[in-house]
């Protein structure tokens, strides 16, 4: 591969990940911070909402935007540069939005824009790249390195004072701002510049990916849905939809946790260090992607995804460990994750490409992927909300009809924390009990653990 191109189709990766990922570990920490010190206020319920239902509908949109209309009707380069000039835009119009309507929806606008854009850069270097298995992969790495850089750089320099250079990671230490919470809506703005920038390179640095002629109907994935009917692929669909669930509150509550004690965190890490002491199960998971062949040539489907099962169980279980006075607990928790995504996720999607027929493999990915990203957020924004019962806080009544959704999880969420605490399990007088968070989702990682164990069975490669 000409190296030319792989520098370009690499920056492409760097800034796709890097726009995603100067956000998404701080954002939760600005929308439930209280208004006083510069935050949202906004309940468990409604933080789900807007990071779970926001990026479920991309999912859900995507499929039609990059597979439909942007590869079927003009060059993905170009649909790929418009996306993320409007996607740039919404971001920096949320930065300045308080309210939870409008930034709910502007939310799912950028979601609907930026979604499609991550299968849009993997059709440009699929029909790019000469031998895709072997040079995809050292191309696709940037994206990670990109999230890495973009999520540790954004916080030290920008919620700090005074940074100067060290040799030994994070590589830039300085003075916390006071109110660090009202610069997080910054994170914002830079990664709307970003990607108004990556979406003029689209257009300008990137190599001519014309519209493809065999695109499949927009509903071809509907047929996917057949699939089920296999007991292994039902089983791992509902393990997979209650990890995604998980999974995504992960994102939404560790940024929050790993924060000083005074403004609601448990673990007491500088608040510019956050971004960059999550980034250490992005690094991971760069390990873990690369032996994960082997390790399934060696044990199994099964047996990797009950693997990934059981790290989804021992990172809460650390973070309930940590929330006490085991810092050490946290960072192995946090490293857990290159675990957590690649031996379950990543298999999972290997494990429906090896059992769907050949005819049906992209539609059966789609169909897949639209339960873990799509439906699983969704049902994520409003488990959000129990959480906050379950860890002692009563919700907010929220806004018009999401009160009346949101009562019921409450009440469940009530009944847990009294049944939590009649396991001796930490509750806070007042504010929020991190350990009963943190085991909650761990009791749901142990559930998909034993359901893999017990229920899953590969069945044979489909013909």
């Amino acid at each position: 591969m000409p190296t030319a191109l792989r520098f370009r189709l690499s920056v492409m990766m760097f800034l796709q990940y890097a726009v995603w990922g100067i956000w998404l570990p701080i954002l939760g920490q600005w929308l439930g911070a209280k208004r006083d010190v510069g935050g949202l206020e906004f309940g468990g319920t409604e933080i789900g909402l807007i990071l779970g239902l926001g990026g479920a509908c991309g999912a859900i949109a995507a499929p039609f935007i990059a597979g439909q209309v942007a590869d079927r009707f003009m060059n993905a380069e170009r649909a790929l540069g418009m996306l993320l000039l409007f996607g740039g835009i919404i971001n920096i119009l949320l930065a300045g939005t308080t309210s939870f309507g409008p930034f709910l929806i502007l939310s799912i606008a950028y979601s609907v824009a930026y979604m499609p854009t991550i299968s849009l850069t993997n059709s440009i270097s699929f029909a790019n790249l000469s031998d895709p298995e072997t040079s995809f992969p050292r191309v696709r790495v940037w994206g990670t390195i990109g999230w890495i850089v973009a999520s540790a750089a954004f916080p030290l320099i920008w919620l700090q004072t005074n940074v100067k250079f060290i040799p030994y990671p994070w590589f830039l230490e300085g003075t916390p701002k006071d109110n660090f919470i009202q610069f997080i809506p910054d994170a914002l703005r830079v990664s709307g510049g970003i990607s108004i920038l990556y979406g003029l390179y689209s257009f300008f640095g990137l190599p001519k990916t014309p519209p493809k002629s065999d695109r499949q109907h927009p509903l071809a994935f509907a047929k996917a849905f057949a699939l089920l009917r296999k007991p292994s692929v039902l089983v791992l669909s509902v393990a997979a939809l209650l990890i995604a669930m998980i999974h995504n509150i992960y994102f939404i509550r560790t940024g929050t946790w790993l924060g000083p004690i005074a403004s609601g965190g448990a673990v007491g890490i500088q608040p510019a260090k956050i971004g960059a002491t999550m980034s250490i199960g992005q690094m991971v998971e760069i390990s873990t992607l690369a032996i994960l062949g082997g390790v399934i040539a060696v044990l199994g489907y099964r047996w990797t995804l009950t693997i990934g099962a059981l790290a989804y169980f021992g990172r809460f279980a650390l973070f309930a460990i940590a929330s006490g006075d085991a810092e050490w607990a946290a960072y192995v928790g946090i490293a857990l994750h290159g675990f957590c995504f690649a031996f379950f996720f990543a298999c999972a999607f290997l494990y429906i490409d090896r059992v769907a027929p050949k005819d049906i493999r992209h539609s059966a990915q789609t169909a897949f992927g639209m339960v873990i990203l799509g439906l699983g957020p969704i049902l994520a924004g409003f488990y959000n909300g129990f959480l906050d019962a379950a860890g002692g806080i009563k919700a907010p009544p929220g806004q018009g009809a999401l009160a009346m959704v949101s009562r019921p999880f409450i009440a469940v969420g009530e009944q847990w924390h009294a049944a939590l605490a009649s396991m001796g399990i930490p509750m806070n007088a007042d504010g929020l009990s991190w350990p009963a968070v943190w085991w909650t989702q761990a009791f749901i990682g142990a559930f998909v653990f034993v359901l893999v164990l017990v229920a899953f069975r590969e069945e044979k490669q489909a013909e």
